[in-house]
């Protein structure tokens, strides 16, 4: 079976634009434009609450497939930082998925798609203990079947951590796929700051100032941040928040506890494939192309796609969409 590559994806001028990319992957406008098809995965979803462990809840939404007598698996999908399991991209690949015979959950994060209320503690990128947990309870609770996990940039990063623990949690988990995913959350932070159009700082820093105001509103009787706090920039606003909410003590060690960089990923052993654009301007290629990593995990890096993107014309659909299915696929086959 040959599988598709990054290299493979050769789109079109505008198409060639990183930032064009980026800025459609998100988009209103190419939600709109998508065929119905890439939200078939809404049509008969089951809103579903999955344990975290120690009383954490976390929401997600469960499609059972209806093309094949037998499921070929169930596909777990992980949206990026202050998406949902609605954002367009997880849309799109879990429709994908679903017509190709996959079970399809999606989960959210915790204080992601409108889940504020659940847990009083803030989200932030190192609670992966609570995502694995919650990722035994969906093998538990839809078993015998090969289950997958991809992600999309943050979600990525969680799907390799969560990748790298699951032979220790005894979770099923057959194979890994991150999307453009962060690597060196330091190098990531600082690239938004110093070598980005400033419009991306601005796009993350408004979901999440909303984010946190939607969380305050939740639980008025807990003070999370100080209004001069959140007029902060991204460093500035989550150093503050480092320091209230989390035991790190230091922006540093918070970085440090979500990196996959370097040798991190060594130990990986469930099969995984990383895939990243070259013209990516939020996380920048240098730490993929630093990374020291196992026979069983694959690195493809595209000329094209930019963050997430990797839209292939003016119908708003992905490249990524065949690229997971086929190598899901593969791993069942």
């Amino acid at each position: 079976m040959t599988l598709p590559k990054g290299k493979d994806f050769q789109p079109s001028w505008p198409l060639r634009s990183g930032h064009i990319q980026t800025m459609l992957s998100s988009s209103g406008v190419r939600r709109l434009l998508l065929p119905a098809g890439a939200q078939a995965v809404m049509d008969g979803a089951e809103p579903m609450m999955v344990d975290g462990g120690d009383g954490v809840r976390l929401t997600g939404a469960y499609t059972g497939q209806k093309v094949q007598s037998t499921s070929r698996g169930l596909a777990v999908l992980f949206h990026g930082w202050e998406g949902s399991v609605d954002s367009t991209y997880v849309l799109q690949t879990g429709s994908r998925l679903l017509a190709d015979g996959w079970d399809i959950f999606r989960l959210n994060f915790r204080d992601h798609g409108d889940s504020h209320h659940l847990n009083e503690a803030l989200f932030h990128s190192c609670r992966i203990d609570e995502v694995v947990h919650a990722l035994g309870d969906i093998a538990r609770r839809f078993p015998s079947r090969p289950m997958a996990v991809a992600g999309f940039s943050l979600g990525g990063n969680f799907a390799l951590r969560a990748a790298l623990r699951a032979p220790a949690a005894g979770l099923p988990l057959s194979y890994a796929l991150a999307v453009c995913p962060i690597i060196d959350p330091s190098e990531g932070l600082f690239s938004l700051e110093a070598s980005a159009p400033w419009f991306y700082q601005a796009y993350f820093m408004h979901k999440w100032r909303r984010s946190l105001q939607a969380k305050q509103a939740a639980f008025p009787q807990h003070e999370y941040f100080e209004l001069s706090e959140l007029k902060q920039n991204l460093r500035g606003l989550t150093a503050s928040l480092v320091s209230r909410h989390t035991d790190f003590g230091s922006l540093e060690a918070y970085l440090d506890g979500y990196s996959v960089a370097g040798r991190a990923l060594a130990d990986l052993h469930v099969p995984a494939t990383i895939l990243t654009a070259r013209d990516d301007p939020v996380i920048p290629v240098d730490a993929f192309e630093k990374l020291e990593l196992p026979a069983n995990v694959e690195l493809d890096i595209s000329d094209y796609g930019g963050h997430c993107g990797f839209i292939r014309g003016w119908d708003m659909t992905s490249f990524t969409d065949e690229y997971i299915a086929a190598r899901f696929n593969a791993v069942v086959a």
